[in-house]
């Protein structure tokens, strides 16, 4: 009991020293010089941001020695990587004086152990001074999940239908000073069939999830955060779900603005792209738009009738919309309209909005 006791202890121990570094990753007053030595595919899923990653292994070096470790033993493994790492270890701390320099870094790895303990022993032999992440970046995706699924976190959430110019009135909000969440410009994706156009590739969902943390980490969790009504799917990343039951329950002001005005401002984010990529997504929405639109649309399309385009679209992203409102749980939903596209004065008004919603 007295041992089980103690290993309890210690994992805290090694949990409460994690966060504190953790803490100071998020802090925007520290500069933190932070090394990822896992694979390059690791650091790819997910890292931690700010951090260069210097990987021990490769991609297929690390399939070697783990194959290794499972067919054969440990000690067969072991030996393995030390064959594969030794030569490389010039390269390391080459690697190292160009990035460290005199400052101080800290080095994880997935759970904190050989990977991390080797090269920070390697480096301060050589003179630098590291420290490792107890529990590794597996630890720090417990820190990120906590950051999601926090209570505090007071969110309004902007809707309207498609079109309506919500992802321009986060932008004006955030210029205007509000503190705002853009899900879709971190998911680089605008959460529709049509949302992949223009964009570059999407992250995978940990590191999105990451770069979500690191935003509402430098938030004041005492005042209010701004949020778009999205579907759980942006693109292919699902939301962490406590944040979507969040988002869900939370109060929401839904903009309208004229409909010329929805079609117009699709047209301007759209037309610079290519119509073949139009042409592919309309088809993505075939089944629910109707053969005979579908039609319709594409001809809109080849004769760069781009606004009738975007009213065949708007008939079926209209009723996906309002299906989406339909599952909002909060007790209150504030309905605000606009005769005009002037996203800088809706965002001005909002502001003043959301003293009546505190």
């Amino acid at each position: 009991m007295a041992k089980s006791s103690q290993k309890n202890n210690d994992v805290i121990e090694d949990s409460e020293k994690a966060n504190k570094i953790f803490d100071t990753f998020f802090d925007s007053s520290t500069e933190s010089k932070i090394i990822d030595v896992r694979t390059p595919a690791e650091y790819d899923l997910g890292h931690i941001l700010g951090a260069r990653n210097i990987p021990l292994l490769s991609n297929e070096e690390r399939v070697e020695v783990g194959t290794l470790y499972k067919q054969s033993s440990p000690e067969i493994a072991f030996d393995k990587g030390i064959e594969l790492v030794g030569p490389k270890m010039h390269t390391f701390l080459k690697q190292a004086r160009e990035y460290i320099g005199k400052d101080k870094a800290t080095l994880y790895c997935w759970r904190g152990g050989k990977r991390s303990q080797s090269m920070s022993w390697l480096f301060n032999m050589a003179g630098f001074n590291t420290q490792t992440v107890p529990g590794g970046y597996k630890s720090y995706r417990r820190y990120v999940t906590d950051i999601l699924g926090s209570k505090e976190l007071k969110l309004i959430v902007v809707g309207g239908k498609t079109g309506s110019g919500k992802t321009e009135i986060l932008h004006e909000l955030r210029a205007q000073g509000e503190q705002v969440i853009d899900l879709e410009g971190l998911a680089n994706h605008k959460g529709s069939a049509f949302g992949w156009i223009g964009e570059k590739a999407q992250p995978a969902i940990e590191h999105f999830e990451n770069q979500l943390a690191h935003q509402i980490k430098s938030f004041d969790l005492s005042k209010q955060i701004w949020i778009e009504n999205e579907s759980r799917m942006i693109g292919r990343i699902a939301l962490h779900q406590d944040l979507w039951t969040s988002l869900k329950a939370s109060p929401l002001i839904h903009i309208t603005i004229p409909d010329q005005e929805r079609v117009k401002h699709l047209v301007n984010v759209y037309t610079s792209e290519d119509s073949e990529d139009l042409k592919v997504a309309f088809e993505k929405i075939q089944k629910r738009l109707g053969g005979l639109r579908l039609q319709q649309a594409m001809e809109a399309l080849d004769k760069k009738d781009y606004a009738q385009a975007a009213k065949i679209a708007l008939t079926y992203y209209d009723k996906s919309y309002t299906k989406l409102l339909e599952k909002n749980e909060t007790e209150f939903i504030y309905k605000l309209n606009f005769e005009h596209a002037d996203f800088s004065k809706i965002a001005k008004e909002l502001i003043t909005y959301k003293k009546r919603i505190s």
